[in-house]
């Protein structure tokens, strides 16, 4: 005997609608906090007295690049709780001056943003959201398509880059999506 597929299903009774079953932090971004810890812990491995440190004069400083991964959920919170946001009017974010500080940002805007996910509506995430850069338009889009492409996918980018400055720096470094090389065991 065939079953049909409830989602697929020719039958409307039988459809299944994610909207009306599964909320959209639950179907959308279901691996938010293994990411936020997995950056959590990148954070914490990165040193004190090397901020100016790059691997490359066209790269960030360590320091830099550091800060914008400890303050990228706020980026988050920005898209949930505005429909637009002009980058190009705003002023400087503080800067933290040292480890703890950038850990102790991360948890405040990571755990804030993951607030803000988990009371998200279905309307709230299909609803527009448009980044503007001194008045102009950069990207519009639904807003969950953006945060996961301009939030989530954008701080795993960041977060390998720094991975790649601690390995540089010889700092072991923890694993991302299974353990890293400073992790793995060791072989017989």
């Amino acid at each position: 005997m065939t079953r049909a597929n409830p989602v697929t299903s020719a039958d409307p009774a039988r459809t299944v609608d994610p909207q009306r079953t599964v909320d959209p932090a639950t179907l959308l971004f279901s691996d938010l906090d293994v990411e936020l810890a997995t950056t959590r812990r990148m954070l914490e491995r990165v040193p004190d007295g090397k901020d100016d440190w790059r691997p490359h004069k066209k790269s960030r400083t360590l320091d830099e690049l550091a800060t914008h991964v400890a303050q990228l959920p706020g980026f988050g919170i920005l898209m949930l709780t505005r429909d637009e946001y002009d980058g190009g009017t705003q002023p400087p974010e503080p800067k933290p001056s040292c480890c703890a500080e950038r850990v102790e940002t991360f948890d405040e805007v990571s755990g804030e943003f993951r607030r803000l996910v988990k009371e998200l509506t279905w309307d709230h995430a299909m609803s527009e959201w448009t980044l503007k850069f001194r008045g102009q338009v950069v990207f519009s889009a639904p807003r969950a398509q953006l945060l996961r492409s301009a939030m989530l996918t954008h701080l795993a980018h960041h977060r390998a880059q720094l991975g790649v400055y601690l390995r540089l720096l010889d700092i072991p470094i923890p694993g991302s999506y299974g353990p890293s090389a400073d992790e793995a065991a060791t072989p017989r």
